[in-house]
C-alpha cells in the first residue's frame, strides 16, 4: 500500500535527517567532515540501551541520557582532537583522518565492552499502539521519529537565524579570524557546536535502534555514509538541505524495497543521488563560495 510506505518512508527519512544535521553543523562551523560522527551515534545508542536496562528508566530519560553521553563525546573529540590539530593550523585531511582513528577507539571500545553481538531493546520499551487513518498503520515510534526530527530541525534554524548565538556561528563559518576580531570566542563555540551536533547524533542513533530493534558496535558505520551522501545533497552545510536530503534518502530506500528489492536498496537510492549531483554538483542548497580564513 503507497500510503503505509510513504509514512515508512518519512520516518526513515526522519532518522537520516537528524543524523546529517549533526554532520552539517560540524561542516558548517568548523569546515571539517567529521568521520567519528557514526561513532557518537552509537555511543548514544548503548546509552540509551543500558539506561532502559541496567536504570529500569522509562525511555524518554533514556533519549536524554543518550544525548548527553554521545554530546560528551563529541566534545571530548573536539577538546582532544580537534582543538589540538586547529592550533596547529592543520589542513582539512588531517582532522579527517583524524576522526577515523576516533572512531576505531569507540568502535573497539564499545565491542570490548558489549560484545560483538546484536543488542536489544526489551519488549514493551515503546508502545505497541498505533493509530489508523484511512487504513494506514502509524506507530507511537513512527509518530515520535517524525515530531522530534522536525521539531530539531525547526529549533535549530530559529536558533541560527533569530539568536545572538546563531548570528556567531554564522560569523565564525564565514570567517574565523574576522569572528575573532569582532570579540567572538571562537574556540568556545567551536566546543558548543561540537556537543551540539553529537548530542542530536546520538538522539538520531536511539531512534534508528528502536527502529530496527538492533544495537552492535559498528551500527554507526553505514549511516556514516548515508549521513555524507545526504549531506552532499542538500548541500554542504545547509540545515534545509540536510532535512530534505534526509527524506529523499529515506524515500528511496522504502520505495524501492517496496517496489524493486531489498537487494537493490542502495543501488537505486545512491543512484538517484549521483544522477541528481550530476545536476547540480553543489547541492539542493549549496553554492559555488569559497571560504577564507
Amino acid at each position: 500500500m503507497l500510503e503505509q510506505q510513504f509514512v515508512n518512508a518519512l520516518s526513515l527519512g526522519c532518522i537520516y535527517a537528524l543524523f546529517a544535521l549533526g554532520f552539517t553543523l560540524v561542516f558548517g562551523v568548523l569546515g571539517i567532515i567529521n568521520l567519528g560522527h557514526g561513532a557518537v551515534f552509537m555511543v548514544g545508542a548503548y546509552a540509551a540501551l543500558m539506561t532502559v536496562i541496567h536504570l529500569n528508566l522509562p525511555l524518554w530519560v533514556a533519549i536524554i541520557a543518550a544525548m548527553i553521553a554521545a554530546g560528551l563525546a563529541g566534545a571530548a573529540i573536539d577538546a582532544l582532537v580537534l582543538k589540538p590539530l586547529r592550533k596547529r593550523g592543520a589542513p582539512h585531511l588531517i582532522p579527517m583522518i583524524a576522526t577515523i582513528g576516533t572512531a576505531i577507539i569507540l568502535n573497539n571500545g564499545a565491542q570490548a565492552v558489549f560484545g560483538a553481538g546484536t543488542l536489544r531493546f526489551p519488549f514493551g520499551t515503546v508502545p505497541e499502539e498505533a493509530l489508523q487513518i484511512a487504513g494506514v498503520k502509524v506507530t507511537a515510534l513512527d509518530l515520535g521519529i517524525i515530531v522530534l526530527s522536525f521539531a530539531m530541525m525547526a529549533a535549530l534554524l530559529l536558533v541560527m537565524r533569530r539568536t545572538q548565538f546563531g548570528r556567531a556561528l554564522r560569523a565564525i563559518a564565514e570567517s574565523p579570524k574576522a569572528a575573532r576580531l569582532l570579540g567572538i570566542n571562537v574556540e568556545r563555540l567551536f566546543f558548543v557546536t561540537s556537543l551540539a551536533a553529537a548530542a542530536l547524533g546520538g538522539l538520531a542513533g536511539v531512534l534508528i535502534s528502536l527502529n530496527s530493534n538492533a544495537i552492535f558496535p559498528l551500527m554507526g558505520q553505514d549511516i556514516l555514509l548515508k549521513g555524507i551522501a545526504v549531506i552532499i545533497l542538500g548541500g554542504m552545510g545547509d540545515i534545509r538541505g540536510a532535512m530534505l536530503g534526509g527524506l529523499f534518502l529515506g524515500f528511496a530506500e522504502v520505495l524501492s524495497v517496496a517496489y524493486i528489492g531489498s537487494d537493490m536498496r542502495d543501488a537505486v537510492a545512491f543512484g538517484l543521488l549521483f544522477l541528481i549531483l550530476l545536476l547540480r554538483p553543489q547541492g539542493l542548497f549549496g553554492k559555488v563560495v569559497q571560504r577564507k580564513a
